[in-house]
């Protein structure tokens, strides 16, 4: 076995290899993946022609369309523009849906089958078909839906998706419940998600309950949960997406680290929670100009802090190579879920770090960071998770020699164009295949 874990199988595969840079200059990020998943579905949903811009066609994305073609609606893209046409949505009462390695489109579309009677088959590829659907096949047969899996992909399901009171916990993942969000206002009578526990990432939930509004729908939140008023429909839209935070994250924290970026499209006023990166990296010690639509991150001494995680998960590998640059032991806190995503993303961003000379330490929970001078050479293994691939791109914003990185190719997930915005503002980026 290869340091950290690192396959045979993967040094096959394309790496890249980082080398020091000082950050300089202008991007602008992508749209929202998250918000184009949800703009998707409600345009598809609303039974007539709906126009969305900008789309970036990512791995991800490309499964979300999939899955409303598989389920009878139409979708075409003309440049950066997607029209989709859901008038014969559902027509189709047998499918089989492919999520990829997508667990927003899985976690999205079981209810959504549901709610359309239909018979459907659910595959997926890399680490999804072990990633939990337990609350859905728990909560969904007592509403009329029979599941059958081994425990993981493939999952069928049949029967129509019934009105009523649903529990589902909060602390397992946000998708389950916009999920169920998207489908139950369809349904004739009213219904109820009511929490199990503590609800984490919120703001995605909240982003849900916008996305939906702006196609005509509502939603009433509760002490306990959400009410769903059902007999609602979903209205034709023209859509203009959000600039992806969290995208915008790898950015600033390799401006906060050495140098200084801007960062175009992303919206102040955005209901996205990764937009907290800027208050973070302020609270780090670094310089942050915070305007209506974009923000500059220029490098300035930095301090420890303590960062509580559970709404907002995502920034987690990012974050950490922030705090392995702020003198002082930073905690993150309240991100256990890390461990079932593309990849267990604790494990995976100590591993980074500490290949390249960082000083972290993983906790039940999170990560503990001694922040260093530089980072130095090293072998990552990036997990075949995009989120790790592009993290270790920040770490070259201060570093003495070169970072290899396995699975390069792994940002076409969600971010197809990273390796030319990190270019564009210095960052050095050799795609390699060792095949």
């Amino acid at each position: 076995m290869s340091p950290n874990n690192i396959t045979s199988e993967s040094l096959d595969l394309p790496h890249v290899i980082y080398t020091p840079f000082t950050p300089k200059g202008e991007v602008t990020v992508p749209p929202s993946k998250s918000d184009v998943h949800r703009a998707i579905i409600c345009a598809a949903l609303s039974k007539g022609k709906c126009t969305l811009s900008p789309v970036a066609l990512s791995n991800d994305i490309k499964a979300t369309i999939g899955c409303i073609k598989a389920l009878g609606a139409k979708a075409e893209i003309q440049g950066n523009t997607l029209t989709v046409d859901g008038t014969d949505l559902f027509s189709k009462k047998e499918a089989l849906l492919d999520c990829g390695e997508s667990g927003s489109t899985l976690r999205f579309f079981i209810p959504l089958a549901a709610l359309g009677g239909v018979n459907a088959k659910f595959v997926g590829h890399g680490l999804l078909p072990q990633r939990p659907i337990g609350v859905f096949t728990e909560a969904l047969p007592k509403a009329g839906v029979e599941c059958k899996t081994e425990g993981g992909l493939p999952l069928e399901i049949s029967g129509r998706l019934q009105s009523g009171k649903f529990e589902v916990p909060g602390n397992v993942s946000s998708q389950f419940i916009t999920g169920l969000l998207f489908a139950l206002p369809l349904l004739e009578k009213d219904s109820d998600i009511v929490l199990t526990s503590p609800i984490q990432s919120l703001s995605y939930i909240n982003m849900t309950i916008y996305t939906m509004s702006r196609f005509g729908v509502d939603i009433e939140t509760t002490d306990c949960g959400w009410h769903i008023k059902g007999g609602q429909r979903y209205t034709p839209c023209s859509y203009v997406t959000d600039g992806d935070w969290s995208h915008a994250a790898f950015f600033m924290v390799s401006g906060a680290v050495n140098g200084s970026v801007t960062v175009k499209g992303v919206k102040k006023n955005s209901v996205q929670g990764d937009k907290k990166i800027a208050e973070l990296i302020s609270k780090f010690g670094a310089r942050v100009d915070w305007q209506k639509d974009y923000v500059t991150v220029e490098s300035a001494p930095m301090k420890a802090i303590t960062i509580d995680a559970s709404q907002i998960p995502d920034l987690v590998p990012v974050l950490a190579v922030c705090a392995s640059f702020a003198e002082g032991t930073t905690r993150i806190i309240n991100a256990e879920r890390l461990r079932i995503k593309e990849c267990d993303r604790l494990k995976a961003t100590a591993e980074m770090l500490n290949a390249l000379g960082g000083k972290v330490r993983e906790t039940a929970d999170g990560l503990e960071i001694t922040g260093v001078k530089s980072l130095k050479s090293g072998l990552v293994n990036g997990y075949n998770d995009h989120r790790i691939v592009m993290s270790a791109a920040a770490c070259a914003s201060k570093l003495e020699g070169k970072i290899e990185c396995t699975y390069a190719m792994s940002i076409n997930k969600s971010y197809p164009n990273f390796f030319e915005d990190y270019i564009s503002i210095g960052g050095k980026a050799n795609v390699i295949d060792l095949g």
